[in-house]
């Protein structure tokens, strides 16, 4: 096991000591790139701006709603959602992010279920709170990020950040030297399960700082880098990895517009990292190798450059940004860095993404870890891998099968306080011993990198007892160019076996390429059908698929972007 030593980090207590010391080294750095309009220039706003900003909030808000207040924030990704966050947790109370692609009804319910007694939205959720505010009982303040139209019981973001200033000015200090409980619970994140009722999960400033110094040890973030900030700012793994983590180590965070200007926006804020879900990376992946065989003459060019590539590092040597320069240019020129995370990825994309100069990175965490438990480090990777354990963090494998795969259980810092209202199920996620049961699947390799292998809910048993993970056939059929999306499942025949069955919806570009516009649905079931048979060859006889079908729509999805798994 190879032992490199990690990064410096400095140390943090809580969320508002990062802030005051981010404040206080990087002052007038710009924290935060933003567009006040689509298609605007960048504004940039300063770390001291940023400071003041939460200062005043908070100390208006702490006015208006008093101590201990829960705090839901429903927003797209914008300044105002990153000022709200800090101004909660750094002297108001609890804060509780909000999906904002949830329907009203559940909106509503985790309102409820969170006792949230303040909601800062934005005017496009306009209409849901309007729909809902007869049923949300516990919220008395409904503060809106943009200035309110003739709602005469909504207090306005900026007004507040106004009123706080004035009493900042005025001398007073509540919220300035408010007591902050590191150990306490102080954000409140629902879980974005795709099938039971989500959990409530309670993290405390200790949880997310412990997180913060922990992969800031394993992978370096400089203060020039630029993340351009496109996944959902409610999910833990953007909000910890991709704002407070930024906000800790002085980079700049800028705002995306939409998945359609990512490329756009790449270019315009000179983003050197990216995180990313595996849907994504897939997706840049598809783009760069589609254009990299048009023909076969740029394929040639492609391969060689490959070769030379690959010949030059073996002798120390780099030139992999130079020779495949127009792609980067493509990226905006200056990405050196992806993460990916969420969900498992083939590692032949993250190879194929190292080959052309992108480092590309994968971690794995959970909510309830605040929430990463495992990452691979930019100086030692594992494409197979979902990363080595963060430091101070203790995994283990348990109820090992006879290859050595069992269930991923973690213990650290970065463990959540448990499910909120709900003991019952937080002592079954959380053992005697303090380790976190995640419910995937997996084992550690001698170089003491996590390997998952499924999840535990989803592995299907034949009857002679195999486990087959279908998440590895998933896999393997992502890999074929005719296939977008894939589930696996597994079918009694009410006789001696379980049928191993792949539900497909197919990329239709290839398709439509193949057979042409409109084509014939046997033509694309047998196409899927010697797809399925090629994969096969790869598998052992009780995991090969036996039942293929053909699917015309996309699955549905998480906000997350994971498939939707119906569980019986």
């Amino acid at each position: 096991m190879k032992k490199i030593k990690m990064y410096e980090v400095r140390e943090i207590q809580d969320l508002r000591d990062m802030l005051r010391q981010s404040v206080k080294i990087f002052n007038e750095k710009t924290a935060f790139m933003i567009k006040k309009n689509r298609g605007e220039e960048y504004t940039n706003i300063s770390y001291k701006a940023y400071g003041a900003d939460v200062d005043a909030f908070g100390t208006a808000l702490l006015h208006l709603a008093g101590k201990g207040s829960r705090v839901a924030i429903l927003a797209e990704t914008r300044y105002e959602w990153y000022v709200s966050y800090l101004a909660t947790t750094n002297g108001t109370g609890i804060v509780v992010p909000i999906d904002k692609e949830l329907p009203s009804n559940e909106i509503a319910s985790l309102l409820n279920r969170s006792y949230a007694n303040v909601i800062v939205y934005s005017s496009s959720k306009q209409p849901v709170i309007d729909e809902i505010k007869e049923k949300i009982t516990t919220v008395k303040h409904f503060i809106c990020m943009d200035k309110p139209e003739g709602k005469k019981k909504t207090d306005y973001f900026w007004s507040l950040i106004d009123q706080g200033k004035k009493l900042l000015e005025k001398g007073n200090r509540d919220f300035i030297d408010a007591e902050i409980d590191a150990e306490g619970m102080t954000i409140l994140l629902f879980t974005s399960g795709t099938t039971d009722k989500s959990k409530a999960v309670m993290l405390s400033q200790k949880n997310i700082c412990a997180n913060l110094q922990g992969m800031c040890q394993m992978v370096y973030i400089d203060p020039s880098d630029v993340f351009l900030s496109v996944l959902p700012i409610h999910h833990t793994y953007e909000c910890t990895c991709g704002f407070l983590c930024q906000i800790y180590r002085g980079s700049t965070i800028a705002q995306c517009e939409g998945l359609r200007y990512i490329t756009q926006n790449l270019k315009e804020s000179k983003a050197t990292v990216l995180l990313v879900v595996p849907l994504m990376l897939e997706m840049f992946h598809r783009a760069i190798m589609k254009k990299a065989n048009a023909d076969k003459k740029i394929a040639r060019k492609f391969k060689f450059g490959l070769a030379i590539t690959a010949a030059l590092r073996a002798i120390g040597i780099d030139k992999r940004r130079k020779i495949f320069h127009a792609i980067h240019e493509g990226f905006g020129g200056k990405l050196r860095m992806l993460i990916s995370g969420g969900a498992g990825i083939d590692p032949r994309i993250l190879s194929d993404m190292q080959k052309i100069g992108f480092l590309c990175l994968q971690g794995y965490g959970l909510t309830e870890c605040a929430p990463i438990l495992a990452l691979n480090r930019d100086v030692d990777f594992n494409d197979r891998a979902a990363g080595l354990p963060l430091p101070g963090v203790d995994i283990k494998i348990i109820d090992k099968d006879e290859n050595g795969i069992g269930e991923i259980i973690g213990k650290g810092p970065n463990v959540m306080l448990g499910y909120y209202e709900n003991p019952e199920a937080t002592a079954e996620a959380i053992d005697s011993d303090g380790y976190f049961h995640t419910g995937d699947l997996g084992y550690i390799d001698a170089n003491g990198f996590v390997i998952i292998t499924g999840r535990k809910k989803n592995v299907i048993i034949s009857k002679n007892g195999k486990n087959i993970f279908p998440e590895e056939i998933e896999g393997l059929l992502a890999r074929s160019p005719y296939i977008a999306e894939s589930l696996v499942t597994g079918e009694d025949d009410n006789k001696d076996d379980i049928i191993v069955t792949a539900t497909i919806f197919p990329n239709m570009d290839a398709i439509n390429e193949k057979f042409g516009e409109n084509p014939d649905p046997d033509s694309i079931q047998a196409l899927l059908d010697a797809e399925c048979r090629k994969i096969n060859e790869q598998l052992v006889s009780y995991k090969q698929i036996r039942k293929v079908v053909y699917r015309d729509k996309e699955f549905e999805k998480t906000t997350s972007k994971k498939i939707i798994r119906n569980y019986k």
